[in-house]
Protein backbone atom coordinates (compact mmCIF):
# COMPACT_ATOMS: atom_id res chain seq x y z
CA UNK A 1 0.00 0.00 0.00
CA UNK A 2 3.16 2.44 0.52
CA UNK A 3 3.88 1.97 -2.90
CA UNK A 4 0.83 2.63 -4.12
CA UNK A 5 0.11 5.91 -1.78
CA UNK A 6 3.83 6.60 -3.46
CA UNK A 7 2.73 6.06 -6.87
CA UNK A 8 -0.45 8.31 -6.14
CA UNK A 9 1.23 10.85 -4.58
CA UNK A 10 3.82 11.49 -7.81
CA UNK A 11 0.53 11.47 -10.05
CA UNK A 12 -1.07 14.33 -7.49
CA UNK A 13 1.97 15.99 -7.47
CA UNK A 14 2.68 16.36 -11.61
CA UNK A 15 -1.32 17.22 -11.74
CA UNK A 16 -1.22 20.06 -9.24
CA UNK A 17 2.08 21.31 -11.43
CA UNK A 18 0.14 21.29 -14.78
CA UNK A 19 -3.11 22.78 -13.28
CA UNK A 20 -1.30 25.69 -11.66
CA UNK A 21 1.61 26.27 -14.55
CA UNK A 22 0.02 24.93 -17.67
CA UNK A 23 -3.59 24.77 -17.62
CA UNK A 24 -4.14 28.10 -15.62
CA UNK A 25 -1.86 30.33 -17.51
CA UNK A 26 -3.49 29.00 -20.86
CA UNK A 27 -6.74 30.16 -19.14
CA UNK A 28 -5.99 33.27 -18.07
CA UNK A 29 -3.58 34.34 -20.67
CA UNK A 30 -5.42 32.84 -24.13
CA UNK A 31 -8.81 32.78 -22.97
CA UNK A 32 -8.88 28.75 -22.98
CA UNK A 33 -10.17 26.84 -20.13
CA UNK A 34 -10.62 23.74 -21.54
CA UNK A 35 -7.20 22.57 -19.83
CA UNK A 36 -8.40 23.81 -16.45
CA UNK A 37 -11.88 21.70 -16.37
CA UNK A 38 -10.15 18.31 -17.48
CA UNK A 39 -6.46 18.52 -15.43
CA UNK A 40 -8.70 20.00 -12.43
CA UNK A 41 -11.21 17.16 -12.37
CA UNK A 42 -8.25 14.46 -12.64
CA UNK A 43 -6.38 16.20 -10.06
CA UNK A 44 -9.01 17.09 -7.30
CA UNK A 45 -9.59 13.13 -7.80
CA UNK A 46 -5.94 12.19 -7.15
CA UNK A 47 -6.12 15.01 -4.31
CA UNK A 48 -9.02 12.74 -3.05
CA UNK A 49 -7.83 9.46 -3.18
CA UNK A 50 -4.50 10.77 -1.81
CA UNK A 51 -6.09 12.02 1.36
CA UNK A 52 -7.92 9.09 1.77
CA UNK A 53 -4.48 6.52 1.47
CA UNK A 54 -2.85 8.77 3.75
CA UNK A 55 -5.96 8.02 6.46
CA UNK A 56 -5.55 4.64 5.80
CA UNK A 57 -1.92 4.58 6.10
CA UNK A 58 -2.04 6.44 9.10
CA UNK A 59 -4.04 4.24 11.05
CA UNK A 60 -2.38 1.02 9.28
CA UNK A 61 1.02 2.28 10.41
CA UNK A 62 0.04 3.78 13.50
CA UNK A 63 1.08 7.55 12.37
CA UNK A 64 1.12 10.37 14.08
CA UNK A 65 -1.01 13.03 13.67
CA UNK A 66 2.01 15.55 13.21
CA UNK A 67 3.12 13.37 10.46
CA UNK A 68 -0.59 13.55 8.57
CA UNK A 69 -0.56 16.79 8.98
CA UNK A 70 2.49 17.35 7.10
CA UNK A 71 1.64 14.72 4.51
CA UNK A 72 -1.48 16.43 3.77
CA UNK A 73 -0.50 19.85 4.05
CA UNK A 74 2.33 18.94 1.61
CA UNK A 75 -0.52 17.89 -0.80
CA UNK A 76 -1.77 21.24 -0.85
CA UNK A 77 1.55 22.93 -2.25
CA UNK A 78 2.56 22.25 -5.78
CA UNK A 79 4.97 18.98 -5.64
CA UNK A 80 4.73 18.93 -1.62
CA UNK A 81 3.74 15.50 -1.79
CA UNK A 82 7.59 14.26 -3.37
CA UNK A 83 9.14 16.00 -0.81
CA UNK A 84 6.87 14.28 2.15
CA UNK A 85 7.19 10.96 0.37
CA UNK A 86 10.81 11.25 0.54
CA UNK A 87 11.69 12.84 3.96
CA UNK A 88 9.13 10.70 5.65
CA UNK A 89 8.73 7.24 3.37
CA UNK A 90 12.09 7.09 2.68
CA UNK A 91 13.24 6.70 5.90
CA UNK A 92 14.72 3.89 7.87
CA UNK A 93 11.68 2.63 9.31
CA UNK A 94 9.77 2.33 5.82
CA UNK A 95 12.35 1.11 3.58
CA UNK A 96 11.98 -2.59 4.49
CA UNK A 97 8.30 -2.30 4.46
CA UNK A 98 8.52 -1.30 0.61
CA UNK A 99 11.06 -4.17 -0.08
CA UNK A 100 8.08 -6.51 1.07
CA UNK A 101 5.71 -4.57 -0.90
CA UNK A 102 7.82 -5.26 -4.32
CA UNK A 103 8.41 -9.07 -3.41
CA UNK A 104 4.96 -9.75 -2.81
Amino acid sequence: MLKFFKVIGYLEALSAIILFFIAMPMKYIWDDPTWVTHSGRVHGGLFILYVILLYLLKEKYNWSMAIFWIFFVAAIIPGGTIWAEKKFIEGKKYKAMLAEEEIK
